[in-house]
């Protein structure tokens, strides 16, 4: 029910992002969600790779901090409104939504998929479950 979501921290100047997207790019991975949340200095990305493992090699490697976190990635149904399917049930939960990105795709039934980082992930994807909303595991990195 989980993807593994990567961060990294960059400093906020021209052409850091480009370096990390050059240097997936060249080792054939493909980037299918992203979010750059950014402060005075420091910029923080977050994003879902076709090959997490792989995507964090080689940003260690090439002297990035990257930290691990397991999000959920769930489809949305595409009408205005379509969001609260996911947000109401999980607040219903007391469960905090952290943050929440797209994903650059669409699921099997062709409605388009967010990232959520929440604070209690296995309660909230019990919830979604019971609540009718589809969310997906590792095939996530087959659409």
């Amino acid at each position: 029910m989980f993807v593994k979501q990567l961060s990294v921290s960059l400093e906020n100047v021209p052409g850091k992002l480009l370096a990390i997207s050059e240097r997936l790019g060249a080792e054939g991975i493909n980037i299918r969600a992203i979010s750059v949340a950014d402060t005075s200095d420091i910029s923080t990305v977050r994003f879902v790779t076709d090959d997490p493992v792989k995507t964090a090699n080689v940003l260690r490697s090439h002297g990035y901090s990257v930290k691990e976190t397991d999000v959920i990635a769930v489809e949305v149904p595409d009408h205005p409104g379509g969001l609260r399917a996911v947000l109401k049930p999980l607040r219903a939960a007391s469960i905090n939504v952290l943050y929440l990105y797209p994903y650059l795709g669409r699921g099997g039934s062709g409605q388009p998929i967010v990232i959520v980082g929440v604070d209690k992930g296995t309660e909230a994807v019990e919830v979604l479950k019971s609540n009718w909303v589809h969310t997906f595991g590792n095939e996530i990195y087959a659409l």
